[in-house]
């Protein structure tokens, strides 16, 4: 996947067996998959929650949205700190915090309390977060170093994101369905709660702080890279997908009375991420990053224009699982080219931008979503994928020069 390793290689890529017997590097992984399946549960959780309490999709959207927007906000900034102070000396106490607020969501949402009180506990649900993928490949980053292991890395990172957009989502619907309502937010509490203090415990594979003067940490603040502000885009549009997948999946089976396939498609489209990423994860790959980026970029967004003309569970397993596959490239390059664009200083922060994007690209999609299932027909929410990724395929094309990784 690095533009480097390719022009200086031409032997196979280093495995994944080679690259999980890394010293420590089980360490954080087992906790850090326990704290990050959280991230896949939230939204549906609030969804399908708020919902049975309102009887309204637009009022669930909107409420999972505004945790979505608050923790797209504050999520560059818990990156920032936490590659001044330490991993540690961030997650335990957001990990606390989030724990606290998604309990106190549940209750006002079961209690029926006022819509607004539940926007307002939201804002602290979302903002508080913890940003446990981030950090797991700050972690990589810090361990392998240069090592050609870096882009094995990015690939195992990306599957085991979308291993997480599988289990989270099913975990969540089969909970809420078979359990209570409030059941998937809960567990959703508990698994951050757990996975974040046993993740923060293991020091050894932290990343060191790197000490810099407040002004030049300013200067190479990742955002001001032109390419990791194009990578934004990129992957607001796919939080878009994963939104309006998450929405229209359980406004579409509800309304043919089988709410319980919710979490079967969705978990068919998810898997078809990460059985794609695995493939990606093992090839070699030797054209330029920013080119399969914008090649699988096109490919997912004429996938997703396909979407809203589904009206069967076969055909919207069968284009769900297309888009599934579509993404995973995406993200999987994007994570790649953002670690080559910034310095070390600011890795963090950078990979927080992008998971920032999807959640708030996830949070409009929802809101959005939400209200064309309460206005129009079942289904008619996925055209907020198809035109998440159009335009920013478009925007792609258009800036496709500042992807290029300069060394």
């Amino acid at each position: 996947m690095v533009a480097t390793v390719a022009q200086k290689s031409t032997s196979p890529r280093p495995g994944y067996g080679q690259l999980l017997r890394t010293p420590r590097a089980w360490t954080f992984l087992l906790p850090g998959f326990a704290a990050r399946q959280p991230f896949g549960m939230l939204t549906l959780s609030i969804v399908l929650l708020v919902q049975h309490t309102t009887g309204s999709y637009g009022a669930a959207g909107a409420v999972a949205a505004t945790t979505g927007i608050s923790m797209a906000v504050s999520a560059p900034l818990a990156g920032r700190l936490t590659d001044r102070h330490g991993q540690r000396a961030v997650l335990v106490p957001v990990t606390l915090l989030h724990t606290l607020s998604s309990l106190t969501l549940t209750a006002l949402a079961l209690a029926h309390a006022p819509l607004w009180t539940l926007f307002a506990v939201a804002v602290p649900t979302g903002a508080t977060v913890p940003q446990i993928g981030p950090m797991v490949r700050a972690r990589w980053s810090a361990t392998l170093r240069k090592s050609p292991l870096m882009s094995t890395a990015a690939a195992f990172e990306s599957v085991t994101d979308e291993f997480t957009f599988v289990v989270g989502p099913l975990l969540a619907t089969a909970l809420c369905t078979a359990v209570t309502p409030a059941a998937g937010l809960v567990a959703e509490a508990s698994l951050t709660l757990v996975g974040g203090l046993l993740f923060a415990a293991q020091r050894r594979s932290q990343p060191p702080v790197i000490r810099t003067e407040r002004t030049r940490a300013r200067r190479e603040s990742a955002i001001r890279v032109p390419g990791v502000q194009v990578l934004i885009v990129a992957f607001f549009g796919i939080g878009t997908v994963f939104g309006g997948m998450q929405v229209s999946l359980a406004a579409f089976t509800e309304s043919i009375g089988r709410p319980g396939l919710n979490g079967v498609l969705y978990g068919v489209f998810a898997g078809g991420n990460m059985l794609s990423g695995i493939v990606c994860g093992a090839i070699a790959w030797q054209g330029a990053p920013h080119r399969r980026l914008l090649g699988g970029y096109t490919a997912l967004a004429l996938a997703a224009s396909l979407l809203w003309m589904s009206d069967s569970v076969l055909a919207l397993a069968g284009l769900g699982l297309l888009v599934g596959v579509c993404i995973a490239p995406a993200l999987i390059t994007g994570y790649t080219l953002v670690g080559d664009m910034v310095p070390a200083g600011s890795r963090t922060e950078a990979f927080t931008w992008l998971t920032g994007a999807v959640a708030l690209g996830q949070a409009t999609a929802v809101t959005a979503a939400g209200q064309l299932e309460d206005r129009y027909w079942a289904g008619a929410g996925f055209l907020v994928p198809m035109t998440g990724t159009l335009l920013a395929a478009l925007t792609l094309a258009a800036l496709r020069s500042r992807l290029t990784v300069r060394h």
